[in-house]
Protein backbone atom coordinates (compact mmCIF):
# COMPACT_ATOMS: atom_id res chain seq x y z
CA UNK A 1 0.00 0.00 0.00
CA UNK A 2 1.24 3.48 -0.75
CA UNK A 3 2.27 5.48 2.23
CA UNK A 4 -0.39 7.81 3.56
CA UNK A 5 0.63 11.31 4.36
CA UNK A 6 -1.30 13.51 6.73
CA UNK A 7 -3.38 16.17 5.02
CA UNK A 8 -1.79 19.60 4.93
CA UNK A 9 -2.90 21.90 7.69
CA UNK A 10 -5.84 24.00 6.65
CA UNK A 11 -5.03 27.62 6.11
CA UNK A 12 -7.22 29.86 8.24
CA UNK A 13 -9.34 32.25 6.24
CA UNK A 14 -7.75 35.65 5.79
CA UNK A 15 -9.39 38.24 7.98
CA UNK A 16 -9.72 41.53 6.13
CA UNK A 17 -8.27 44.53 7.93
CA UNK A 18 -10.74 46.85 9.63
CA UNK A 19 -11.83 49.81 7.55
CA UNK A 20 -9.86 52.98 8.23
CA UNK A 21 -11.34 55.30 10.78
CA UNK A 22 -12.81 58.41 9.26
CA UNK A 23 -11.09 61.47 10.61
CA UNK A 24 -11.22 65.14 9.85
CA UNK A 25 -8.26 67.23 8.78
CA UNK A 26 -5.54 67.13 11.42
CA UNK A 27 -4.99 70.89 11.48
CA UNK A 28 -8.51 71.88 10.48
CA UNK A 29 -10.12 73.22 7.32
CA UNK A 30 -10.90 76.80 6.33
CA UNK A 31 -14.56 77.86 6.35
CA UNK A 32 -16.43 80.92 5.13
CA UNK A 33 -16.50 84.05 7.29
CA UNK A 34 -20.26 83.79 7.64
CA UNK A 35 -19.89 80.56 9.56
CA UNK A 36 -18.78 82.63 12.54
CA UNK A 37 -22.34 83.90 12.99
CA UNK A 38 -23.79 80.48 12.14
CA UNK A 39 -21.95 78.92 15.09
CA UNK A 40 -24.06 81.02 17.44
CA UNK A 41 -27.19 79.84 15.63
CA UNK A 42 -26.03 76.25 16.17
CA UNK A 43 -25.47 77.03 19.83
CA UNK A 44 -29.03 78.32 20.08
CA UNK A 45 -30.34 75.17 18.38
CA UNK A 46 -28.49 72.92 20.82
CA UNK A 47 -29.76 74.97 23.77
CA UNK A 48 -33.38 74.66 22.63
CA UNK A 49 -32.95 70.87 22.42
CA UNK A 50 -32.57 70.61 26.23
CA UNK A 51 -32.86 74.03 27.94
CA UNK A 52 -33.49 72.78 31.48
CA UNK A 53 -30.55 70.37 31.41
CA UNK A 54 -28.31 73.08 29.95
CA UNK A 55 -29.16 75.47 32.78
CA UNK A 56 -28.51 72.69 35.27
CA UNK A 57 -25.10 72.02 33.72
CA UNK A 58 -24.26 75.74 33.88
CA UNK A 59 -25.28 75.99 37.54
CA UNK A 60 -23.23 72.92 38.53
CA UNK A 61 -20.24 74.18 36.52
CA UNK A 62 -20.33 77.59 38.23
CA UNK A 63 -20.73 76.01 41.67
CA UNK A 64 -17.74 73.71 41.13
CA UNK A 65 -15.43 76.36 39.66
CA UNK A 66 -16.40 79.15 42.08
CA UNK A 67 -16.37 76.77 45.03
CA UNK A 68 -12.83 75.67 44.24
CA UNK A 69 -11.74 79.26 43.67
CA UNK A 70 -12.77 80.19 47.21
CA UNK A 71 -10.11 77.86 48.62
CA UNK A 72 -6.97 80.00 49.04
CA UNK A 73 -4.18 79.43 46.50
CA UNK A 74 -4.51 75.68 45.85
CA UNK A 75 -8.22 76.01 45.13
CA UNK A 76 -7.61 78.67 42.52
CA UNK A 77 -5.02 76.47 40.80
CA UNK A 78 -7.38 73.49 40.94
CA UNK A 79 -10.16 75.61 39.47
CA UNK A 80 -7.95 76.70 36.58
CA UNK A 81 -6.89 73.12 35.89
CA UNK A 82 -10.33 71.53 36.13
CA UNK A 83 -12.35 74.13 34.20
CA UNK A 84 -11.12 72.82 30.80
CA UNK A 85 -11.80 69.24 31.94
CA UNK A 86 -15.41 70.17 32.67
CA UNK A 87 -15.60 72.07 29.38
CA UNK A 88 -14.39 68.95 27.56
CA UNK A 89 -17.19 66.97 29.17
CA UNK A 90 -19.66 69.54 27.89
CA UNK A 91 -18.24 69.02 24.38
CA UNK A 92 -19.03 65.31 24.73
CA UNK A 93 -22.57 66.23 25.73
CA UNK A 94 -22.89 68.55 22.73
CA UNK A 95 -21.87 65.76 20.36
CA UNK A 96 -24.38 63.37 21.91
CA UNK A 97 -27.11 65.99 21.65
CA UNK A 98 -26.12 66.74 18.07
CA UNK A 99 -26.52 63.01 17.29
CA UNK A 100 -30.02 62.92 18.72
CA UNK A 101 -29.02 61.44 22.08
CA UNK A 102 -30.18 62.93 25.40
CA UNK A 103 -28.03 65.49 27.18
CA UNK A 104 -27.34 64.76 30.86
CA UNK A 105 -25.80 66.79 33.67
CA UNK A 106 -23.41 63.86 34.12
CA UNK A 107 -21.84 64.80 30.76
CA UNK A 108 -20.10 67.61 32.65
CA UNK A 109 -17.88 64.95 34.25
CA UNK A 110 -17.60 62.70 31.18
CA UNK A 111 -13.86 63.29 30.76
CA UNK A 112 -12.85 62.07 34.20
CA UNK A 113 -11.51 58.97 32.47
CA UNK A 114 -8.45 58.16 30.35
CA UNK A 115 -8.66 61.66 28.85
CA UNK A 116 -8.22 63.34 32.22
CA UNK A 117 -4.41 63.35 32.27
CA UNK A 118 -4.13 64.85 28.79
CA UNK A 119 -6.64 67.56 29.68
CA UNK A 120 -4.83 68.38 32.93
CA UNK A 121 -1.47 68.59 31.13
CA UNK A 122 -2.93 70.92 28.52
CA UNK A 123 -4.54 73.02 31.26
CA UNK A 124 -1.25 73.23 33.14
CA UNK A 125 0.58 74.40 29.98
CA UNK A 126 -2.08 77.03 29.35
CA UNK A 127 -2.10 78.22 32.96
CA UNK A 128 1.69 78.33 33.05
CA UNK A 129 1.79 80.36 29.84
CA UNK A 130 -0.54 82.94 31.36
CA UNK A 131 1.62 83.17 34.49
CA UNK A 132 4.73 83.77 32.37
CA UNK A 133 2.83 86.38 30.36
CA UNK A 134 1.79 88.34 33.43
CA UNK A 135 5.30 88.08 34.90
CA UNK A 136 6.64 89.65 31.70
CA UNK A 137 4.03 92.39 32.01
CA UNK A 138 5.14 93.07 35.59
CA UNK A 139 8.76 93.32 34.48
CA UNK A 140 7.78 95.90 31.87
CA UNK A 141 5.92 97.99 34.45
CA UNK A 142 8.60 98.03 37.14
CA UNK A 143 11.41 98.19 34.59
CA UNK A 144 9.96 101.37 33.08
CA UNK A 145 9.53 102.89 36.54
CA UNK A 146 13.13 102.04 37.41
CA UNK A 147 14.43 103.61 34.20
CA UNK A 148 12.59 106.86 34.96
CA UNK A 149 13.96 106.84 38.50
CA UNK A 150 17.51 106.24 37.26
CA UNK A 151 17.36 109.09 34.73
CA UNK A 152 16.24 111.48 37.48
CA UNK A 153 19.16 110.40 39.66
CA UNK A 154 21.62 110.92 36.81
CA UNK A 155 20.15 114.34 36.11
CA UNK A 156 20.75 115.34 39.72
CA UNK A 157 17.17 116.44 40.27
CA UNK A 158 15.91 114.78 43.48
CA UNK A 159 12.59 116.64 43.28
CA UNK A 160 11.74 114.85 40.05
CA UNK A 161 12.40 111.34 41.36
CA UNK A 162 8.81 110.56 42.32
CA UNK A 163 7.24 112.15 39.23
CA UNK A 164 9.70 110.38 36.93
CA UNK A 165 9.05 107.06 38.59
CA UNK A 166 5.29 107.54 38.31
CA UNK A 167 5.61 108.61 34.69
CA UNK A 168 7.70 105.53 33.93
CA UNK A 169 5.21 103.39 35.81
CA UNK A 170 2.36 104.67 33.66
CA UNK A 171 4.32 104.13 30.46
CA UNK A 172 5.33 100.66 31.59
CA UNK A 173 1.71 99.78 32.39
CA UNK A 174 0.66 100.88 28.90
CA UNK A 175 3.40 98.83 27.24
CA UNK A 176 2.57 95.87 29.48
CA UNK A 177 -1.09 96.00 28.46
CA UNK A 178 -0.13 96.01 24.79
CA UNK A 179 2.26 93.09 25.28
CA UNK A 180 -0.39 91.06 27.14
CA UNK A 181 -2.96 91.85 24.45
CA UNK A 182 -0.67 90.87 21.58
CA UNK A 183 0.60 87.65 23.18
CA UNK A 184 -2.75 86.58 24.63
CA UNK A 185 -4.34 86.31 21.18
CA UNK A 186 -2.06 83.50 19.89
CA UNK A 187 -2.23 81.88 23.33
CA UNK A 188 -6.02 81.73 23.19
CA UNK A 189 -5.86 80.50 19.59
CA UNK A 190 -3.63 77.64 20.73
CA UNK A 191 -6.13 76.57 23.40
CA UNK A 192 -9.56 77.41 21.97
CA UNK A 193 -10.23 73.97 20.47
CA UNK A 194 -8.06 71.93 22.85
CA UNK A 195 -10.81 70.56 25.15
CA UNK A 196 -12.86 69.45 22.13
CA UNK A 197 -9.83 67.99 20.31
CA UNK A 198 -8.78 65.93 23.31
CA UNK A 199 -12.31 64.89 24.28
CA UNK A 200 -13.72 64.16 20.82
CA UNK A 201 -10.66 63.21 18.77
CA UNK A 202 -8.31 61.83 21.40
CA UNK A 203 -5.42 64.20 20.65
CA UNK A 204 -2.40 64.45 22.91
CA UNK A 205 -1.95 67.87 24.60
CA UNK A 206 0.78 69.29 22.35
CA UNK A 207 -0.87 67.88 19.22
CA UNK A 208 -4.18 69.43 20.26
CA UNK A 209 -2.60 72.83 20.92
CA UNK A 210 -0.77 72.78 17.58
CA UNK A 211 -3.94 71.81 15.74
CA UNK A 212 -5.97 74.43 17.61
CA UNK A 213 -3.54 77.18 16.66
CA UNK A 214 -3.41 76.05 13.02
CA UNK A 215 -7.18 75.75 12.79
CA UNK A 216 -7.65 79.18 14.35
CA UNK A 217 -5.04 80.75 12.10
CA UNK A 218 -6.78 79.32 9.03
CA UNK A 219 -10.09 80.80 10.18
CA UNK A 220 -9.24 84.28 11.37
CA UNK A 221 -12.18 85.87 9.54
CA UNK A 222 -14.94 83.55 10.84
CA UNK A 223 -13.48 83.68 14.34
CA UNK A 224 -13.46 87.50 14.15
CA UNK A 225 -17.12 87.51 13.09
CA UNK A 226 -17.85 85.01 15.86
CA UNK A 227 -16.13 87.20 18.46
CA UNK A 228 -17.96 90.36 17.37
CA UNK A 229 -21.35 88.64 17.48
CA UNK A 230 -20.43 87.16 20.85
CA UNK A 231 -19.51 90.60 22.19
CA UNK A 232 -22.93 91.97 21.24
CA UNK A 233 -24.69 88.95 22.76
CA UNK A 234 -22.65 89.28 25.96
CA UNK A 235 -23.70 92.93 26.35
CA UNK A 236 -27.35 92.02 25.81
CA UNK A 237 -27.13 89.05 28.20
CA UNK A 238 -25.62 91.22 30.93
CA UNK A 239 -28.35 93.87 30.87
CA UNK A 240 -31.12 92.02 32.79
CA UNK A 241 -28.99 91.53 35.96
CA UNK A 242 -26.85 89.01 34.08
CA UNK A 243 -29.74 86.55 33.80
CA UNK A 244 -29.21 86.32 30.07
CA UNK A 245 -26.08 84.30 30.77
CA UNK A 246 -28.31 81.38 31.76
CA UNK A 247 -29.00 81.16 28.04
CA UNK A 248 -25.79 82.60 26.61
CA UNK A 249 -23.55 80.29 28.66
CA UNK A 250 -25.00 77.12 27.10
CA UNK A 251 -25.10 78.86 23.71
CA UNK A 252 -21.38 79.56 24.07
CA UNK A 253 -20.66 75.88 24.72
CA UNK A 254 -22.79 74.83 21.77
CA UNK A 255 -21.15 77.39 19.50
CA UNK A 256 -17.66 76.15 20.41
CA UNK A 257 -18.75 72.61 19.56
CA UNK A 258 -20.25 73.83 16.27
CA UNK A 259 -17.00 75.59 15.36
CA UNK A 260 -14.99 72.45 16.18
CA UNK A 261 -17.35 70.35 14.04
CA UNK A 262 -17.06 72.77 11.11
CA UNK A 263 -13.26 72.97 11.21
CA UNK A 264 -12.10 69.57 12.49
CA UNK A 265 -14.84 66.94 12.22
CA UNK A 266 -15.02 64.52 9.27
CA UNK A 267 -17.16 65.57 6.31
Amino acid sequence: MPAEFPPPPSTPPRVPPPPPTRAGPVNGRSVDAGRGAAWWSEGWRLFLAAPAIWIGILVVYVLVVVGLSMVPFLGQIASGLLAPVLAAGVMVGCRELDRGQPLRIAHLFACFDDRLVSLLVASAIYLGAWIVLWLLAGLFVFGAAGVGFAFSLLAGDPSALVSSALSGLGLGALVAMLVVLLLSIPLMMAFWFVPALIALRGDEPVTAMTASFSGSLSNVLPLTVYSLVGLVLAIVASIPFGLGWLVLGPMLAGSVYASWRDIFAPD
